[in-house]
């Protein structure tokens, strides 16, 4: 996991995913970009997409990372992972829009657009702010009432926080057959692409 501090360095979120698999951009011996594709923390995103058949089939293109954001430097490099992929796999991506993201580089790599997330809140604890909603929300699971254990351990430091909708991106990779069924099990309707404006 070379590339880690590459991506912890440059991607906003300033932290480390799932990681299943990563490709990079070099331009001579030089890493330019890294893209990572891993397993969504989510499950009910997992089995949302196209249902819970294809749940295992699902990857979360979850990091991009230039060094320089040369014009089609990111869209190349997403379309070549996915071509080196190979694979039968549903591949979901979100744009932040607290980012000022809309997904220009899924729309030239010709991802289906469906739509925004749902709106939805994360626990946080302050000073600890850079841990993902889920991680937080992990901490207690299986026990009941998580949000009164939380709250008993860390009293105030506890909070929920908004969290920003984003614009949710989807792709089909790997043979012919699998991408028109996945293509037929997709549970968000398909809509035109957001603009930047």
């Amino acid at each position: 996991m070379q590339f880690m501090p590459f991506v912890i360095d440059r991607h906003y979120a300033h932290r480390c995913p799932s990681v299943s698999m990563a490709f990079g951009l070099f331009i001579g011996p030089d890493l330019e970009g890294v893209i990572t594709y891993g397993t969504p923390a989510s499950a009910p995103l997992r089995s949302g997409l196209c249902g819970p058949e294809y749940a295992g089939k699902v990857l979360e293109l979850n990091r991009l990372c230039l060094k320089a954001n040369v014009k089609n430097d990111a869209s190349w490099l997403v379309s070549a992972s996915l071509r080196l992929m190979a694979r039968d796999a549903i591949i979901v991506s979100f744009a932040d829009k607290s980012q000022a993201h809309t997904g220009t580089v899924y729309q030239a790599a010709n991802f289906l657009y469906c739509g925004l997330s749902a709106n939805r809140t994360d626990w946080k604890i302050r000073g600890l702010e850079h841990l993902h909603g889920q991680t937080v929300a992990d901490e207690f699971r299986g026990s009941e009432n998580r949000a009164a254990l939380m709250r008993e351990k860390y009293g105030s430091d506890f909070y929920l926080a908004p969290r920003s909708r984003k614009h949710r991106y989807v792709m089909m990779t790997g043979t012919r057959a699998f991408r028109r069924c996945a293509l037929s099990a997709l549970r968000y309707p398909v809509e035109p692409y957001p603009s930047r404006s």
